[in-house]
């Protein structure tokens, strides 16, 4: 229980910090953060809970990052699907929190409130396939470093920073393909306050990051065997 509340936690924070600098931060023509700042507020999230929860639950606030380790064998089977239940909770409620703070500005307007998507919901006008493969291609480097920067024989004290710089990366390069997914949880959690286009496209926000998430705990799996 312990750790399904630190997985809660942590992946509000994720929601609440990451879509949260997107939805009131972003647009300001004087003070907004653009792509960058999102990006590096997506990294932050991971970062601080990597040291704060990492010891509690391993900090996975991801449901790709949970069947990735899983399937590279760093992860018990029998608790999969209950920390993707608690990484959905908090999600949710990071989003419920967002929505709630945003509409006290009269001049709020829903938009995609962050949601991800593809084709005429890309930023950048990007196509189903390019999304499909950008989201698959960016989960499965997000776990192949995951699993790398964890591994016993890894330098010890640097797996937080290193995580969190990746997934700042991640946002940085797809952010105007599909918003930046690489994560069920987040996808899921906007895309109900969206509705409509948003949960109609969901499907590929979490196909694409699980087929990404499982090829690379099978390479890790090949290229280090002796994982712990």
């Amino acid at each position: 229980m312990k750790k399904l509340v630190a997985e809660f936690i942590g992946t509000l924070w994720l929601v609440l910090g990451g879509c949260g600098s997107a939805v009131l931060a972003a647009g300001f023509p004087e003070l907004g953060i653009g792509f960058v700042g999102v990006s590096l507020a997506f990294g932050l999230t991971v970062i601080t809970m990597a040291y704060a929860i990492g010891h509690i639950s391993g900090c996975h606030l991801n449901p790709a990052v949970s069947i990735g380790l899983w399937i590279g064998g760093r992860f018990e089977g029998k608790y999969v699907l209950l920390y993707i239940i608690a990484q959905l909770m908090g999600a949710i409620v990071g989003a419920a929190i967002l929505y709630i703070i945003a509409t006290g500005n009269p001049n709020f307007e829903l938009g995609n409130f962050a949601a991800n998507g593809f084709g005429e919901h890309s930023p950048g006008g990007y196509g189903i396939v390019s999304a499909f493969v950008i989201e698959i291609v960016l989960t499965f480097l997000f776990l192949f470093v995951i699993l790398g920067s964890t591994n016993i024989k890894a330098p010890r004290g640097f797996a937080g920073l290193t995580i969190g710089l990746c997934l700042t990366l991640i946002h940085l390069i797809s952010i105007p393909v599909t918003n930046t997914s690489v994560n069920p949880a987040r996808s899921t959690s906007q895309a109900l306050f969206v509705g409509d286009w948003a949960i109609e496209q969901l499907w590929l926000f979490w196909i694409a990051p699980i087929i990404g998430a499982v090829i690379a705990g099978l390479v890790y799996k090949f290229v280090c065997p002796e994982i712990k």
